[in-house]
């Protein structure tokens, strides 16, 4: 029986163009800035971003934390972060461990912030509080199921942060699946922002790796606070090729996991005892409310383990499915079949 995996897009394996380039890419020591394939790779992200400059990181996590990192002047400064964000929860505490931030946490709705509430959280100056500096946005928002904040509201916060002298990072491991969703250019959203990472190895399909953009001279101290956590990598080409592979022929292609996952929320929801709000399916993430089975989540996770099918928890009352370009059409349809025998 075929395994079917809806766990994660970050199970997707890298196209053959992609495996070509990694075979004849022309590689360099990248610590010394000398690997052509990265620098080629940073140079499109860049340009992606509309950004002055990009850095080839490891992963989304280190990326965020390099960011965060790279904005902070000092140990004990403030974070306006959402506490359901990835940053805050799934980073191993990374922004207080690490990079020495204090977060106050703004909850979202629908992985949606509130600019009234970004302003209300940034405190008067006064010795017995830190003063926040920095805002982190997430978007696509990974827990609320891939939800989209628009771009009109994206300025909207990102505006509400610099009236009040916040720097700006956006955690868009997805962002693409973001901009492509809400039919914009992805360097859209990157123009209101100071720092943005987003990922390669989700549903870009590349096997590892991530970017930073920002300025020139943000990029130049993130190179050495990526050093300073071990993130230097030599013959780095072996992943950019890919990279650059991904940029410039999976994005597009994103549109496709959108509709499997409206595809599959839709079938879902003729199971006796799930629920998918369509309005909630914007993206490649679902989440399944399954209160109506009688059933926990471990108990649903390893019922529909026993049929092939593989998912993750999200709630004591829901899973999370995620579409990317091995689940298609055909996977979708027969992971329903199994999932209403699995459940009956």
């Amino acid at each position: 029986m075929e395994v079917l995996n809806f766990r994660s897009d970050t199970q997707t394996l890298p196209t053959e163009e992609m495996l070509d380039a990694i075979r004849y890419a022309q590689l360099g020591d990248d610590v010394y800035g000398e690997d052509p394939t990265v620098a080629r790779l940073e140079a499109l992200a860049a340009e992606k971003m509309g950004m002055e400059a990009a850095l080839l990181v490891a992963s989304g996590t280190m990326g965020n934390l390099v960011s965060l990192m790279t904005h902070a002047s000092g140990p004990g400064e403030a974070l306006l972060v959402d506490p359901s964000s990835h940053i805050f929860r799934n980073e191993g505490g990374g922004l207080a461990s690490i990079a020495g931030y204090f977060p106050i946490p703004i909850s979202s709705r629908h992985g949606k912030l509130d600019p009234d509430e970004v302003a209300a959280s940034v405190y008067e100056p006064d010795i017995h509080y830190p003063t926040p500096h920095l805002l982190c946005l997430e978007n696509s928002h990974n827990r609320s199921g891939g939800r989209v904040t628009p771009l009109d509201l994206h300025k909207k916060l990102c505006s509400t942060a610099r009236q009040h002298g916040l720097a700006i990072h956006l955690d868009g491991a997805r962002i693409f699946n973001a901009a492509v969703a809400a039919g914009v250019g992805v360097s859209e959203y990157a123009a209101e922002v100071d720092s943005i990472q987003f990922c390669l190895s989700k549903g870009l399909s590349c096997p590892v790796g991530s970017m930073i953009a920002g300025s020139a001279e943000f990029i130049e101290k993130a190179r050495f606070h990526r050093k300073r956590i071990g993130g230097g990598m030599r013959q780095a080409g072996v992943i950019a090729a890919a990279g650059i592979v991904a940029l410039e022929t999976m994005i597009d292609r994103l549109r496709d996991d959108h509709a499997n996952a409206r595809l599959l929320a839709e079938g879902l929801n003729t199971i006796p005892g799930l629920n998918v709000p369509m309005d909630a399916v914007e993206t490649n993430i679902i989440n399944v409310d399954h209160t109506g089975t009688g059933l926990s989540t471990q108990a649903v996770i390893s019922k529909l383990n026993e049929v092939g099918v593989i998912v993750s928890p999200r709630a004591p009352t829901a899973i999370r499915m995620v579409t990317c370009r091995h689940t298609g059409e055909p996977e979708v349809t027969e992971a329903l079949a199994r999932i209403k025998q699995a459940l009956q």
